[in-house]
């Protein structure tokens, strides 16, 4: 019997990974397949835009850590051009050879750029950045590193943060393993998806994690398919 009562610890393939490129493109097509059918780039770009939509400035500049190889950055490229809205989208990870694929990918967006460093120590004063967002990364951080780097977040950015991540349940989780056997190739996206899933939130422990997080409010919101929004605007 698989645990939920508690985030697993256990460390996923990914979080590692040292095969190729070609080998990380086709699990990257596998996982952004996943949330291409179940709806999971419509939370964020959603929330984004709800913050900006606020403030009503022409131009802003909007930070995505955990960036892998750029598609979410490329889709709020998109819609903002649709918009008529200015954005300087900033992409920060650690993978290399993901901020290869995305430099690669991104050719035709000159408001997109790339950069391999540490969010904690990283001096981002100079850009003057807006929003902090992240997809379906923060499960990866043990429950320190999920308050050290929410608060992070909230320093970066001058108008709010939006986290969009996973919920851990049963359900999601036998749901995905049915849903991995038709539509996703690669065995280690089906084994991390599901650890992804046990490594997950359930509400309660995110309004935990937002009691440590100070000079921001907090909103919660639960999202299909088993996602949580987490949208933080700066006081």
């Amino acid at each position: 019997m698989v645990d939920f009562t508690q985030r697993s610890s256990e460390v996923e393939i990914m979080d590692t990974f040292s095969g190729t490129t070609d080998e990380l493109e086709t699990i990257l097509q596998d996982i952004n397949r996943v949330n291409r059918l179940l709806g999971g780039y419509s939370i964020t770009l959603d929330a984004v835009f709800e913050l900006l939509e606020k403030e009503g400035e022409e131009s802003y500049t909007i930070l995505d850590m955990g960036c892998a190889e750029g598609t979410m950055l490329r889709k709020l490229a998109e819609q903002a051009r649709k918009r008529n809205v200015a954005l300087k989208l900033i992409g920060v990870d650690f993978n290399e050879q993901g901020l290869q694929l995305a430099k690669q990918y991104s050719a035709d967006y000159p408001e997109i750029s790339y950069m391999n460093t540490d969010i904690l120590s990283a001096d981002f004063s100079g850009w003057d950045v807006d929003v902090v967002m992240t997809t379906l990364t923060l499960h990866h951080f043990s429950d320190e590193g999920v308050i050290k780097f929410v608060n992070r977040f909230v320093d970066i950015a001058k108008l709010g943060v939006v986290i969009n991540d996973l919920e851990r349940s049963p359900i999601a989780y036998y749901l995905f393993k049915a849903f991995s056997f038709f539509f996703i190739k690669t065995k280690i996206a089906k084994k991390d998806g599901l650890l992804s899933i046990r490594r997950a939130f359930k509400k309660e422990e995110l309004q935990h994690f937002a009691t440590q997080v100070t000079n921001a409010s907090h909103i919660i919101k639960w999202k299909w398919a088993f996602r949580y929004v987490w949208i933080l605007k700066n006081k």
